[in-house]
């Protein structure tokens, strides 16, 4: 029960964002009451703070094995620009961590916490991605991938506002033509 709440909980906050998460609406979804949802997260920010930690923790083993599997950088960040659009392509969803911290100042802090760790570890993976075997990125590369990771972001949220991928995939197009994207 605790994964079908999670599972709810995180589609609905990818479609309406933290504020439009309600506890009464959730059980509903999930075939529960809605004190039920209490007996395993006994406050919103506690349930939000779950589903971004498993979030984060599922999505950063999947980007390890994408490293790990890839044989070159250009396909590495396609198939990570390609986790971006497949959510779009998914009922027009928006990234869990991206569509929180456009609400971050309605956010409890440890929810914050947790999404200031989603844009971190994806600024870590791409510095891996740019140089690999480097222990600790050098500045520019850091930058960098701050940069890529904002881009990505960004047009994701563009597309997702219109409510077309085709937007996002032409931006992340124009962003590899222009060499800020292997």
């Amino acid at each position: 029960m605790r994964d079908r709440i999670m599972e709810a909980a995180r589609l609905t906050v990818q479609d309406l964002g933290y504020s439009g998460l309600s506890f009464r609406e959730l059980a509903k979804t999930v075939g529960i009451k809605s004190a039920s949802i209490h007996y395993y997260f006994p406050t919103k920010g506690a349930l939000v703070e779950a589903i971004v930690r498993r979030y984060i923790d599922r999505y950063e083993r999947y980007l390890d094995e994408v490293l790990n599997d890839a044989t070159d950088r250009t396909t590495v960040m396609r198939r990570y620009t390609d986790v971006f659009r497949d959510t779009l392509l998914n009922g027009n969803r928006m990234c869990l961590a991206g569509m929180l911290a456009a609400e971050r100042n309605d956010l409890p802090a440890e929810v914050r916490t947790e999404v200031v760790r989603w844009g971190e570890m994806n600024e870590r993976w791409i510095a891996r991605v740019l140089a690999p075997g480097e222990g600790d990125a050098p500045e520019e590369i850091r930058r960098r991938a701050k940069a890529i990771f904002a881009a990505v972001s960004g047009a994701q949220m563009i597309a997702h506002g219109r409510d077309e991928v085709a937007h996002y995939t032409d931006v992340i197009a124009a962003y590899r033509e222009s060499g800020l994207i292997p």
